[in-house]
């Protein structure tokens, strides 16, 4: 019976997270046009956007609108689940969950917010340019372009609460991270190479230096976890 209980329960959670998703999507149509237009502005807005496919633009629209949609929806998605999952936690692990949620989405955001500002504005015209070859630049390929470099970078942006995380559970330790951080310098780099999209070093240095910050507080995070 209670296991029933827990599937009905789940159930219920998904489909409230699903309505609110569903809601968010048809709520952000009227705005699409908009943040396409300020997506795009590396590039000049949507007016220096070419569309060479009948269906091009109405992918796109769809696209930002979901997008946004799951933004804006995020915030009850992940209530409905903590309402699922902190019932079965202890007092002192409702305390962690609750406080790296805004620690997490605050991390995400300052990733999103640093490819914004520091990342497009340097890479669009390094590519765009690049031997001197005019650019046409396609909404598909650059809407999906610059949510993917926004994504993975505010996903590495999540590092100091994976170390934290790790160093909770006794899988690493401050001295370990301190040891190797020429290894961690080296994966860094390759991690930089890969989320980049351009080739030149100057974009790479201008990953890797957030990285850097964010393993030192990662440091300092699993002594803190360490001594607790």
């Amino acid at each position: 019976m209670p296991l029933l209980q827990h599937l009905e329960e789940l159930r219920r959670r998904a489909f409230k997270a699903c309505a609110a998703l569903v809601v968010a999507i048809l709520f952000s149509f009227p705005f699409a046009e908009r943040l396409l237009d300020l997506l795009a502005a590396p590039v000049g807005g949507i007016k220096a956007l070419v569309s060479i496919e009948i269906t091009e633009n109405v992918a796109v629209f769809m696209r930002v609108s979901l997008l946004s949609g799951v933004a804006l929806a995020m915030p009850v998605i992940v209530y409905q689940a903590l309402r699922f999952v902190l019932p079965a936690l202890t007092q002192r692990e409702r305390r962690w969950v609750l406080l790296a949620v805004p620690i997490a989405s605050l991390l995400f955001g300052a990733g999103i917010g640093f490819t914004w500002y520091v990342m497009l504005p340097t890479a669009v015209p390094f590519l765009t340019n690049f031997l001197g070859i005019p650019t046409r630049v396609r909404p598909h390929n650059y809407v999906r372009f610059a949510t993917s470099l926004m994504f993975w970078i505010g996903l590495s942006f999540e590092m100091p609460m994976v170390v934290l995380f790790l160093a909770k559970l006794k899988l690493i330790t401050a001295a370990q991270l301190t040891r190797y951080w020429r290894h961690a310098v080296v994966a860094m780099a390759i991690m930089a190479a890969v989320i980049t999209p351009t080739v030149d070093p100057v974009n790479m240095v201008l990953v890797m230096l957030p990285l850097a910050g964010l393993y030192g507080i990662s440091m300092g995070l699993a002594a803190i976890a360490g001594r607790n």
